[in-house]
């Protein structure tokens, strides 16, 4: 059988969150790989130049294997806030394989209550949002593992997460095969990757600007939108299966 994976595209995603997992479980055998969204055609990406493409509506894609749910620096509130987004990570989640996100993906899946009394990880300058949520923050993990869930950390983690789901997916030797291939052996010329190690002058300053990126009216409010569904919802009684 054909292993579908979609992972989720939305205006304003952050590039590398997608593709760099795109890269490596494209290659994964007897699978089909699908970017979907609300509508077929191009999402602009945070830059305002790179576009990317959505193959399937969330309609056309109702029983995947694997979703995987990007981040972004500016635009993951709106997604939060996503009725249809949302609804359908709620509808599809109880019968995937994996549910899996990467940087700020993860509180698009807290949004649609995922992850509530999961532990989780997300870039390090949203892991406060997490608890909101009702997720147990791991903010020193790269990746996190619960039960089908995976979360991992920022940006760059997804290639990670990537490689291990190919090792979960496919076994050990298939992600080296993998890893050897695109020739993923990274040597970074700085060792300021995470807030553990980078000085505290630079970490001031790395906060100073993802606050202003983030910086919008908007933010409050989506974020109000999504607890307030996700509160209704469980009143109501439309639960998320927790996974096994």
């Amino acid at each position: 059988m054909t292993f579908q994976i979609a992972i989720v595209l939305y205006p304003g995603l952050t590039v590398l969150d997608a593709i760099g997992p795109y890269e490596i479980l494209r290659n994964l055998p007897d699978s089909e790989l699908r970017f979907v969204s609300g509508e077929v055609g191009p999402i602009v990406s945070d830059s305002g130049v790179l576009v990317l493409g959505a193959t399937h509506t969330f309609a056309e894609t109702p029983a995947p294997d694997l979703v995987l749910v990007p981040g972004s620096g500016s635009a993951t509130t709106e997604a939060m806030a996503d009725r249809e987004l949302v609804e359908w990570l709620r509808a599809v989640h109880p019968n995937t394989s994996w549910t899996t996100s990467v940087c700020s993906g993860a509180l698009v899946l807290a949004a649609a209550d995922i992850l509530r009394g999961h532990p989780a990880t997300t870039h390090w300058s949203a892991q406060p949002m997490l608890a909101a949520f009702g997720a147990r923050s791991r903010p020193h993990d790269r990746i996190v593992r619960s039960g089908k869930i995976v979360t991992a950390a920022g940006v760059s983690a997804g290639i990670d997460l990537g490689l291990w789901l190919a090792g979960e997916i496919a076994g050990v030797e298939a992600a080296q095969l993998i890893q050897l291939a695109i020739e993923y052996d990274p040597q970074p010329p700085f060792d300021t990757g995470h807030p553990d190690k980078a000085p505290a002058e630079l970490l001031r300053k790395a906060r100073l600007e993802m606050t202003k990126v983030a910086a919008s009216p908007r933010v409050p409010l989506d974020v109000a939108t999504a607890l307030w569904r996700l509160t209704l919802n469980r009143v109501r009684g439309h639960k998320v299966r927790a996974a096994i």
